[in-house]
């Protein structure tokens, strides 16, 4: 380029920077990707003087391709500008962070993305903290203290008194599941049905390390308790042994937060109790991992337990 088209093309951009008109962005675009590094700057330092002003999530994307340009003053003003634009330059942090983490990066870079970075965080504790929460079971504002406590144990917005009740109604619902468990395994492990008895001999036996009923917040706002977890093949067994409306709704709610949750799950249902070496077994083995086994032998536990018959 020559030295006075590039000279014309820098003045230009800082012109548009001292505007304050919203309407330089779109011609701050075309010089973010300049054959010029000192336009590429300049329009970098131009959209930071303009936060506030022109379009900040447009403003945040043009400004990221440029933390990556080949040139560190380019990188450096492209940071300096993202921390004008505070919270909604949120999406910057893992780039910038991984500027600061790169040894060959100059010192002089490394503090322009320390200082934005900074900057990007703390309006973002002033925007939590001003942020207005409301209950999300009986609609009331919900104070700071109140909202940091239940996000903490239940990942949602609830005031005391709905806190210390849904508590409440957890801790009944544990209990009662609990009781539930009186149906012993072969390995000693207490379930609430035949079918989960069945599924937990057949993964004892073909020695398949599993956790039982244990606790697990798939999405924010949602716990569930897997009726099984191997481990081993990070797969979620569930056991549907009812065939009510009610429980139909709350499998499929279930269902659809482990899809969500990109979470591997395989439902088993009654009708597989007899069968589990095809229904439980080839699934398995479709994640290739599946141990080799004798495929007839699992079923033979039936008979060691079968007392314990529903």
């Amino acid at each position: 380029m020559l030295y006075a088209t590039e000279k014309t093309l820098a003045a230009r951009v800082k012109m548009l920077g001292e505007s304050a008109d919203a309407a330089a962005l779109a011609e701050l675009a075309g010089f973010c990707v300049s054959p010029s590094a000192l336009v590429r700057r300049l329009a970098a330092s131009a959209l930071g003087k303009l936060a506030g002003v022109v379009d900040a999530a447009q403003s945040v994307d043009l400004l990221l391709p440029l933390l990556s340009d080949a040139h560190p003053q380019v990188r450096q003003y492209a940071a300096k500008a993202l921390g004008a634009f505070g919270t909604d330059a949120e999406k910057a942090l893992p780039a910038l962070r991984d500027l600061y983490l790169n040894p060959a990066e100059p010192d002089y870079v490394k503090r322009s993305v320390t200082a934005a970075g900074l900057a990007i965080r703390t309006a973002l504790e002033i925007a939590a903290k001003q942020a207005v929460h409301s209950c999300r079971r009986c609609g009331r504002t919900v104070a700071p203290d109140e909202y940091a406590r239940s996000q903490r144990f239940f990942q949602r917005a609830l005031c005391d008194t709905c806190f210390d009740e849904t508590a409440t109604a957890r801790r009944n619902f544990e209990a009662h599941v609990e009781d539930a468990k009186r149906i012993r395994t072969v390995d000693g492990t207490l379930v609430q049905s035949d079918g989960e008895r069945r599924i937990a001999e057949w993964l004892a036996f073909h020695k398949i390390a599993y956790r039982y009923d244990a606790r697990l917040r798939i999405i924010e706002g949602f716990q569930i308790r897997p009726d099984f977890y191997l481990p081993e093949y990070d797969v979620y067994i569930e056991y549907w042994g009812m065939d009510t409306p009610r429980y139909k709704a709350g499998m499929y709610l279930k269902q659809d937060l482990y899809m969500h949750a990109g979470k591997r799950l395989i439902s088993l249902y009654p009708d597989d109790k007899t069968r589990l070496d095809t229904a439980l077994g080839a699934k398995l083995a479709s994640f290739a991992r599946m141990r080799p086994t004798d495929a007839t032998s699992a079923d033979s536990l039936r008979s060691a337990s079968a007392k314990q018959e529903e």
